[in-house]
């Protein structure tokens, strides 16, 4: 598993280009964020997007207006990066 970045400068380093609602945002920490996540073993998608909004928080400003559309693009980069194997 990754380490844990020792501060934001490092967070920003690892950014993956999400497609949010039609706008591509960069959200740090994604890959790590997405490898966490499924080690939980979580079922349902709610809790699932529960748990990446958590912990995507962390790392990046999401604006309260957006939360909801934020949520489906994680779960839709959480499910892509189940077929990949991540």
């Amino acid at each position: 598993m990754d380490e844990k970045p020792c501060c934001t400068a490092e967070a920003l380093r690892r950014i993956t280009q999400v497609d949010v609602g039609g706008v591509v945002v960069g959200i740090a920490m994604l890959e790590t964020i997405l490898t966490e996540v499924k080690a939980m073993n979580l079922t349902g998608e709610r809790e699932i997007g529960d748990a990446l909004m958590k912990r995507v928080k962390i790392y990046n400003y999401i604006p309260t207006q957006a939360e909801e559309q934020y949520r489906t693009a994680l779960v839709r980069e959480y499910l892509k990066s189940q077929e990949r194997g991540v």
